[in-house]
């Protein structure tokens, strides 16, 4: 049996009362969780006949107690699962089931449906798909868009990443295990493994509530006042949230005075903080750890704990995991996070990780940028533009913003304001500031002001992070000019 299986069993016995997993209206212990693992895990079994061997079950379904109880029950019956975010496109959607081979397709019912799991009505279609050899062992599939290309498929043991939320368990300890409240989609790894793995096995409870209640229906454009209200009237004691998320809530209290006195912890990733904002976080008392990691390695790779914390570091590795730099700076880890992915090459050992960083003398790690968005500059500076963009970005007046330079001799960028009709002089003086924590040869020289990075003409990845080719293509005018 699984760890997380083993661990909900484990909590039922002793603490028989303890809630493992709410909603605003319903609750479930840890004894009821497992039957209704159990019970969700029987019913699925009657469409075995039509599941291939090895082959994955993929799972189409809102952030709520089904997606949790499905994807347990997949696990308890050791077939595959494939989470597909409901922000996929069509067309994103389809070649993640075809390139998977997924054989079956849970989705929510219209009407009466199929199952009845955790009080939603499910219906289970079969996918008229080929088979598709993957790694042995994959427990889970999980699709990335990156910033070009077709989605790719991560296949992950159950053990890889149990291994991860153990780990993050052991690092953060499990008194801070109280009511997590997930923001994120759950078909996302990083809620999935860091968010529901890691609560469970901490014997924490997974407080899930649908989009639409948290102001998140719209998950790029959130409804900051509802996002806010739901934190402090859920009493969530913990939080994952993506960099925008973040600067989100900090400029909801900043103006609102809003505070969050239950949050014990907030861990941050996806992106490079800038250590301007996780000093804005410190001011307003919300307790931010920023970390890092990649679905390569099944979602979390390093971490800023309460008890191990530096500014404008990531953390110390995660226990089971092997973290060294190359010699031209990238990022590696071991042994074997991931299996490889679907349809492609197995994965026998170490990942490079496309990430530039290094260590301190304390062992917490620093990340530097991507390898292939290096900026050489004409006067053969070597520039991460994640670096320049958190400072761009830790203005108030900057939504979003793309730097760009290379062979250049100075830096651009293209700019969203987060006010449409926000007056140029202000995006100037933000500028200004953002380049105070700058060297000379990091600053923004030019701008272009432009409407918000749109996901469904690609400009944005599915997890919110700009395309850059995709935008500079858009304004070679702009970026032309200055050669």
């Amino acid at each position: 049996m699984s760890r997380i299986l083993r661990a909900i069993d484990a909590h039922a016995a002793a603490t028989p009362d303890a809630i493992a997993l709410s909603t605003s209206s319903a609750t479930w212990t840890y004894a009821q969780l497992g039957e209704a693992v159990s019970e969700a895990a029987r019913a699925l079994f009657a469409f075995a006949p039509l599941v291939r061997p090895g082959s994955p079950v993929a799972v189409r379904l809102p952030n709520g107690p089904a997606w949790v109880v499905l994807d347990l029950a997949l696990i308890r019956l050791g077939w595959p699962s494939l989470p597909l975010p409901d922000f996929f496109t069509p067309a994103q959607r389809d070649h993640a089931l075809a390139d998977a081979g997924a054989t079956l397709l849970i989705e929510a019912a219209s009407g009466a449906g199929q199952l009845a799991v955790a009080g939603a009505a499910i219906t289970v279609t079969p996918c008229l798909t080929a088979a598709v050899p993957l790694p042995a062992g994959t427990a889970k599939i999980t699709y990335t868009s990156g910033s070009t290309g077709q989605p790719k498929g991560v296949c992950l043991s159950q053990a890889q990443m149990e291994a991860v939320a153990g780990a993050l368990v052991e690092a953060i300890g499990a008194d801070y295990a109280g009511r997590h409240l997930p923001l994120l989609p759950l078909s996302i790894l990083l809620e999935n493994v860091a968010g529901l793995y890691a609560t469970l096995i901490a014997g924490g409870r997974y407080h899930v509530l649908p989009a639409a209640a948290l102001g998140l229906d719209t998950p790029f454009r959130p409804d900051l006042a509802a996002l806010a209200g739901a934190i402090a009237a859920e009493a969530a004691s913990s939080l994952i949230v993506v960099p925008e998320l973040l600067r989100a809530l900090l400029m909801v209290m900043t103006f609102t005075g809003a505070r969050f006195p239950a949050l014990k912890l907030v861990a941050v990733g996806g992106a490079k903080v800038s250590p301007q904002l996780l000093n804005q976080a410190d001011a307003l008392g919300l307790p931010v750890y920023e970390g890092y990691g990649l679905s390569e390695c099944a979602s979390v790779v390093a971490l800023n704990t309460p008890a191990a914390r530096k500014m404008g570091m990531v953390g110390r590795p995660l226990t089971h995991l092997t973290v060294e730099i190359a010699s031209d700076g990238e990022i590696v880890v071991g042994p074997r996070p991931f299996l490889g992915y679907a349809g492609g090459e197995l994965n026998t050992g170490k990942v490079r990780t496309g990430d530039l960083g290094a260590f301190d003398a304390d062992g917490f790690l620093r990340i530097e940028g991507r390898r292939s968005n290096t900026i050489i500059t004409a006067f053969g500076r070597n520039v991460a533009p994640e670096w320049v963009e958190s400072e761009l970005l830790a203005q108030p007046e900057i939504r979003q913003a793309v730097v760009f330079g290379e062979a250049q001799a100075a830096l651009g960028a293209l700019i969203v304001p987060l006010l449409p009709d926000m007056d140029e002089a202000a995006i100037a003086q933000a500028v200004a500031r953002a380049n105070q924590a700058l060297p000379d040869y990091a600053q923004v020289k030019r701008w272009r002001i432009r409407a918000p990075f749109d996901p469904a003409a690609g400009e944005l990845t599915d997890n919110g992070r700009p395309r850059r080719a995709v935008l500079l293509s858009r304004h070679r005018d702009f970026i032309e000019a200055s050669l």
